[in-house]
């Protein structure tokens, strides 16, 4: 208690350390109490911040900031319809079409489950296969009712993706025009005294704003590369499977083995164990060798220097907190906490004792 009582002195007395923890619990508390209110706006700020890299670089080329501004939000508007009046559409009728083949599929696979015994005597016993087939009833059960329930609530969603459409790009708009303007605003309300805070503000802001831009992109190539092979080798779901091959980059280390198992699926259930199947896993696997040692370097290079283990915990922790946009925020938020820990004040002469001790 006493060294406790010591480090909550010595760290509390600093008005540095207040003011910064002060800035991210109130902003963490925003975000968990009113963030379904505000996600529209949250949505804003982050295609705001987005689109902030490609203003900077035309303003670079000395291009003034409303012009820079026009050209990027024409084409963000350009790509939001694009999406919207095409691809949305083509995902929607590939997931309808999948749900019509789900009992084929379903009866496909629990054939081949009955096969095994007879396959494997040795491994496989039949009442293993009755369990198995039982809680495979259970949990498409349990989608069944989930699908239900998105159906019923399908009018208020397309209520909500109306208002999306409107709110979203006027306010991305203002965002990047009036960036400036907004920041001195809400300067006012931080004590002057945020050395620290700016210093843990600039770190972040040049780590996130790189792996955020790159990894967008690299998720956009990924998906488009994989749609145009998997539409070229005849595969029925190409648009649903490159979209998922493209999200795969999203959970490092993982996300390649986990997508792979829709992707074989999707195949052996159209072709069967033929050459066709094994062109498509073939196909896969060059796209992610592809990504992981060419286009993710490329996109990626010196970014973000955080441990894969320490990747990992970030994942399952912030992906357990808010789901997919805690995946796709994991890594910038494990950034944030090191560059916390990094500009965290520190006694010299204990550090040295410590890492000699260490050593």
């Amino acid at each position: 208690m006493n060294v406790l009582h010591k480090w909550l002195k010595r760290h509390v007395s600093n008005p540095q350390i207040v003011i910064l923890v002060s800035i991210i619990l109130l902003t963490a508390l925003v975000l968990y109490f009113l963030g379904g209110i505000l996600t529209p706006v949250l949505a804003s700020i982050v295609i705001a911040y987005l689109l902030e890299g490609l203003v900077a670089n035309l303003e670079r080329v000395r291009m003034p900031r409303l012009l820079a501004v026009f050209i990027v939000f024409l084409t963000f508007m350009a790509a939001l319809i694009f999406i919207s009046f095409l691809v949305v559409p083509m995902l929607a009728q590939q997931v309808a079409d999948l749900v019509k083949e789900l009992p084929g599929v379903i009866s496909w696979f629990q054939g081949e489950l009955d096969r095994l015994p007879e396959r494997f005597p040795e491994y496989i016993s039949e009442d293993q296969i009755k369990v198995l087939i039982s809680a495979l009833q259970s949990e498409i059960g349990n989608f069944g009712q989930k699908m239900l329930s998105f159906v019923g609530a399908s009018v208020r969603g397309i209520v909500s993706s109306v208002v999306y459409l409107i709110l979203v790009p006027f306010m991305v708009f203002f965002f990047l025009k009036d960036k400036k303007r907004i920041k001195e605003y809400l300067m006012r309300f931080v004590p002057k005294d945020r050395q620290l805070s700016v210093e843990v503000y600039h770190e972040v802001n040049k780590q996130v704003g790189n792996y955020v831009r790159g990894k967008f992109l690299e998720i956009v190539i990924i998906w488009a590369i994989t749609y145009a092979v998997f539409l070229w080798l005849g595969m029925e779901f190409a648009m649903l499977m490159s979209l998922l091959t493209g999200l795969s980059v999203l959970f490092p280390y993982v996300g390649v083995a986990v997508v792979a198992f829709p992707v074989a699926i999707a195949g052996i259930y159209q072709w069967g164990m033929g050459i066709d199947t094994f062109k498509i896993m073939l196909a896969y696997t060059v796209i992610q060798i592809f990504d992981g040692n060419l286009l993710a370097p490329l996109l990626l290079s010196g970014v973000v220097n955080i441990h894969p283990v320490a990747v990992i915990v970030a994942i399952l922790t912030f992906g357990g907190l808010w789901g997919f946009w805690g995946v796709f925020f994991a890594i910038p938020l494990a950034t944030l906490v090191q560059a916390v820990i990094k500009a965290w004040p520190r006694e010299d002469s204990g550090d040295e004792k410590t890492d000699e001790v260490i050593q």
